[in-house]
């Protein structure tokens, strides 16, 4: 089927497709041309593009994988993702045909119509959406996307290289349009029907300022951004606190099930993403390479665990540490395939809205979490690890130290922020954020840092990279871009010999409360080299003459890598 055919259906049954509770109203009159071109179009196209991304829906159920905070059985175990996989294909589509068609649609009514802050809003975000194709596929359709609905069903690709500028062309264009306070211009502003910032003008202009400063980072290596990026940090006008992150809020199940893709787990009845032991050992202080003794305080925030310590699980385990139960990256050995639906561990209240683990344990299930967690864009800290990593790199001028103990500070507040503001939860949940000296918080960032002071330049920059990819967790995407543009943090490889030596590795040995000092360890492997891009979609090469033929993912890199 061709991005026309398809196009033309999106368009025409619109508010069937991707049904949020928050973006329907019986007051609004479905006839009236703009009512129907803007603010209905708008929550649609939001929660369309934060489901590209998502975990349980989006490109981030295989990254997270790829970017080894999540194990699995299925096809992104071992960088083997095709371009007939399910989540990649669903995710190309619904981006181009639920969430970019859509905003060319906003663009071109709000802009016939005066009404300049759906209009930069719209192209704010289609910069944004453009950006996450281009990291992740490297060529995309772009130029002729726009004529879907005209002559021309079949778009070339374009090279990355070539769409970067575009895409800060189209910021400015936004930004312009958001600082357009004409009279007699926005007869019709955006209020509660932008999810993201409930139309805040002034939040919208700091999250493209902050976006221009994500892409310039991007592309430190390939293009001199010292001018750019200086003259970001200067203006004043970037997301500067936790409210102000690039968030799109998710909702419990009322009407609508709304709730955080990620949470399908908690009601899944073959349940499949496993926390990865990676993920989970660096959080321990287990990790004999990264964060080594010292363990994280945000685990329970971050991991729920089905079992109790000492609790039976459904089947014999591959890999368990008490409460905590998953499988290897690679994994060859005979317990990994062997079902653990109720004895999983699972991610927490913190990314997708589940349950704060508590060591009561007991098995998931929709009533043990809201799913009412945001995907986050860009959070504040974020923004600060940018900036770290532009100190750090040389770029600008700077206290890197400073910074990254800041964006770590903002990385455990915005943990509060986000269940107290949106998850709701009905258990009691401990804040994590405390400047107090004896506070685990204070304990864990001092520890880094100490690691920081110690380190050299290239040690430098890693704790900052991992420290942001910690913070991040449940948004992959720019994970995923991070470590092909940075090479850190430090993923899992089962073919290197000082992580997996003769391709064996041992959990914890005294972990599997059924096998106390005997846990056996794991023969793990991987036959493909890691990939700089993900495949293009089978199906759009196949429907598109005008689409290349399939890449080798481990050759073809985004312009972006030196």
């Amino acid at each position: 089927m061709t991005l026309k055919y398809k196009a033309y259906i999106l368009v025409g049954g619109l508010f069937l497709l991707n049904s949020c509770s928050k973006t329907l109203d019986i007051n609004d009159n479905p006839n009236d041309p703009t009512s129907l071109a803007v603010s209905r179009l708008l929550p649609t196209t939001e929660v369309g593009l934060s489901n590209s991304l998502a975990i349980g829906a989006g490109l981030s159920q295989d990254l997270a994988v790829y970017t080894h905070q999540m194990s699995t059985r299925e096809a992104p175990d071992q960088y083997g993702v095709t371009g007939d996989e399910f989540y990649l294909g669903n995710s190309w589509d619904r981006m181009y045909l639920t969430t970019i068609a859509n905003l060319d649609e906003i663009i071109t009514a709000a802009t016939a119509q005066e009404n300049t802050y759906y209009a930069g809003i719209a192209q704010v975000l289609k910069a944004y959406a453009y950006s996450q194709m281009v990291d992740v596929f490297g060529d995309v359709p772009f130029t002729q996307t726009g004529q879907l609905l005209q002559d021309n069903p079949y778009p070339e690709f374009d090279k990355g290289v070539d769409i970067y500028p575009k895409l800060f062309e189209l910021l400015d264009a936004g930004l312009a349009n958001l600082n357009d306070n004409t009279v007699g211009k926005n007869s019709l502003k955006p209020t509660t029907d932008d999810l993201i910032y409930g139309g805040s003008v002034t939040k919208w202009i700091k999250a493209a300022n902050t976006i221009k400063l994500k892409l310039y980072t991007q592309i430190r290596k390939v293009q001199d951004v010292k001018t750019q990026v200086t003259a970001l940090l200067s203006s004043g006008n970037l997301i500067s606190t936790t409210a102000e992150g690039f968030l799109m809020p998710y909702g419990p199940n009322g009407a609508t099930d709304d709730r955080n893709p990620g949470f399908g787990d908690y009601t899944a009845t073959q349940r499949s993403n496993h926390v990865s032991p990676w993920f989970y050992e660096i959080l321990q202080g287990y990790n004999k390479f990264v964060n080594t003794n010292i363990p994280d305080p945000r685990v329970p925030y971050y991991i729920y665990n089905q079992l109790t310590v000492d609790e039976e699980p459904d089947n014999a385990t591959e890999y368990r540490d008490g409460a905590f139960v998953s499988i290897y990256f690679g994994s060859h050995g005979e317990n990994a395939a062997k079902s653990q639906q109720n004895s999983i561990s699972l991610f927490g209240i913190y990314p997708v809205g589940g349950r704060y683990d508590d060591g009561e344990g007991g098995v998931a299930s929709a009533s043990s979490g809201t799913g009412a967690a945001p995907y986050r864009f860009i959070t504040y800290a974020d923004r600060l690890y940018l900036e770290a990593e532009l100190i750090q790199a040389g770029v600008i001028t700077g206290d890197s130290r400073a910074v990254l103990q800041a964006a770590m500070k903002e990385s455990f507040k915005q943990i509060d922020y986000v269940i107290t503001t949106y998850v709701s939860p009905s258990q009691t949940v401990p804040s994590i954020y405390s400047e107090a000296a004896t506070s685990p918080m204070v304990k864990y960032i001092n520890s880094i840092l100490t690691n920081f002071d110690n380190g050299n330049s290239d040690k430098k920059l890693e704790n900052i990279m991992t420290q942001k990819w910690l913070s991040s967790v449940g948004s992959s995407v720019d994970q995923y871009t991070d470590y092909r543009r940075t090479g850190y943090p430090l993923m899992f490889n089962p073919e290197d010999p000082t992580q997996a030596p003769n391709h064996i590795v041992q959990p914890p040995i005294n972990g599997d409360p059924m096998n106390p000092g005997a846990q056996k360890s794991v023969e793990v492997g991987s036959s493909r080299a890691y990939p700089y891009t993900l495949p293009w979609p089978q199906s759009e090469l196949e429907t598109n003459p005008n689409a290349p033929v399939q890449k080798t993912p481990s050759t073809f890199k985004p312009f972006w890598i030196q």
